[in-house]
């Protein structure tokens, strides 16, 4: 029997041909929360009627429909399964609008990696079927397929003691309840994802730099599935981030025409193109350990170049099979920002206690078209 409640809910994706089109989901998630909702918008005459003092219920009309909300995971290492993938790598892809040039093998060993750098998200939406079940028994999960969706805002995060995770801030088109919950398929026992923890930032993969450049092996999946060493970008000049952060935050906002309301098309906005510059910011919650790695350069408007690199293994091994937790082939999250400005920077004395610092960054284009890459290292095949 079905469980009532949160236990028992689902939340799918599918990909739609033509925006607002209800499609059946085909990748399923783990998540925290949702708080995705249809938001009609009603038309209340006005008029004047000798004693009349309320509206009237014939004379209301909803005139367009909106969808919006929330969705909160935990990040993943890897998706369903090796040949299909549909893990992390699929979000990030519809959060960046990446080319979808999929995977890459890493050697003849079993590690993937993809890199995602920010595209258009113009021409990509998707359908997110949510499954609620109501508190009445047999607690089936009822259908409700938000359309249209885009990703106009994408949350980052991870700190001391927590779970990495992914929010994103949705905008969507119109909601249908008609139909059944598709039944979600998830990873089998021998495929099971773990997930980014704040432990997993090792010492030496949070590094601060001078620069970056670009690799010359093929971007991952052109020209076929071939091994090399991927166009992905690492830092020039870096050293160790020396300050203690304990935590870090980076969100991508990207504007989204939501009012494209017009005659013919029954209250449904159309598909919600990009239309204003998109924007890169992030935070560091630090201890205040020294003046000059952050404080000197927000002071001077100086430039550096940041990475932050989460990695681990399971069962001891990466996911190139190889022992470690942090090689090459290690199963990896990894944010690279080739051109940072940091642009506020707040040591605060509280009492007796270790001074802390909130500091404040955003990433801008270095003239390489690319002002941050996402790499996920995994056994995942495509995404």
């Amino acid at each position: 029997m079905p469980y009532a409640g949160g236990l028992g809910a689902s939340l799918g994706f599918g990909v739609e041909s033509t925006p607002g089109t209800d499609v059946t989901p085909t990748v399923w998630y783990e998540f925290l929360d949702e708080s995705l909702q249809l938001v009609p918008t009603y038309l209340d005459s006005m008029g004047l009627k000798t004693g009349q003092a309320f509206k009237r219920g014939a004379r209301t009309a909803i005139s367009r429909f909106d969808v919006n909300g929330d969705i909160t995971f935990e990040h993943a290492d890897r998706g369903t399964s090796a040949a299909a993938g549909k893990g992390m790598g699929f979000l990030w892809h519809y959060a960046l609008g990446s080319p979808a040039t999929g995977a890459q093998q890493l050697g003849a060993t079993s590690a993937w990696q993809q890199v995602h750098q920010p595209g258009t998200t113009d021409g990509l939406s998707l359908t997110c079927e949510v499954g609620r079940p109501p508190l009445t028994s047999p607690y089936t999960p009822l259908r409700f397929g938000y359309t249209g969706i885009k990703v106009s805002q994408w949350e980052f995060s991870c700190s001391d003691g927590a779970l990495a995770q992914l929010k994103f801030t949705v905008d969507g088109i119109n909601c249908t309840t008609t139909g059944s919950v598709t039944s979600p398929v998830f990873a089998a026992a021998a495929y099971q994802a773990s997930i980014f923890s704040f432990a997993d930032a090792y010492s030496g993969g949070f590094q601060i730099g001078t620069g970056a450049q670009t690799g010359t092996g093929s971007q991952p999946g052109t020209g076929g599935t071939g091994t090399g060493t991927g166009n992905y970008t690492t830092l020039t000049g870096t050293a160790n981030v020396a300050h203690v952060v304990k935590g870090f935050t980076l969100t991508g906002a990207r504007p989204v025409a939501s009012e494209r309301y017009g005659f013919g098309n029954a209250g449904l906005k159309r598909e919600q193109v990009q239309n204003g510059i998109p924007t890169i910011v992030g935070s560091l919650d630090a201890e205040f350990t020294n003046r000059t790695e952050f404080y000197d350069l927000f002071s001077t408007s100086a430039t550096r170049s940041l990475q932050l690199d989460f990695a681990h293994g399971i069962n001891g091994s990466g996911a190139d099979g190889a022992a470690g937790t942090t090689g090459t082939g290690a199963y990896r999250l990894s944010f690279v920002m080739p051109f940072v400005k940091f642009k506020v920077d707040t040591p605060k004395l509280n009492g007796p206690d270790i001074l802390s610092e909130s500091i404040q960054f955003e990433a801008y284009d270095d003239g390489s078209g690319v002002p941050l890459q996402v790499r996920l290292v995994s056994q995942d095949q495509a995404f």
